[in-house]
């Protein structure tokens, strides 16, 4: 199994983790603190808030891009707390790959009954 699917399992595992202890219903900002504490628990290496600078026509915006959760440098996580996973989010997830020239992202949202429901994992 490579490296980003041992990641992608050890992501998942946490998250259940989470849901399964706090469930539905609360902010993304408390689900993402709680998940950043299941990876320290679990050894994951992790970047929170990731800045991405952005360029328009070869200009540096002022205005920066935040991922939510970037593990291992290798894995983009997006979490939501929505009624349901939409297009726009996977494109969300697919302009984040693009521009951080990763092949992997998970779209976890935690507003779910069970977690494995609001899992969605984009490639690039």
């Amino acid at each position: 199994m490579d490296t980003e699917n041992i990641i992608t399992e050890r992501i998942i595992k946490c998250a259940i983790e989470v849901h399964r202890t706090l469930g539905p219903g609360l902010l993304e900002s408390i689900y993402e603190e709680c998940l950043c504490k299941e990876f320290d628990l679990d050894g994951l290496p992790y970047t929170r808030q990731k800045e991405l600078p952005i360029q328009y026509k070869g200009m540096v915006l002022s205005e920066k891009y935040r991922l939510d959760l970037v593990v291992n440098e290798a894995v983009v996580v997006e979490l939501k707390c929505v009624e349901m996973i939409l297009p726009v989010h996977v494109a969300q997830v697919l302009t984040y790959l693009k521009l951080t020239k990763m092949k992997l992202g998970l779209l976890l949202n935690f507003n779910t009954d069970m977690m494995k429901r609001g899992i969605k994992r984009v490639i690039l």
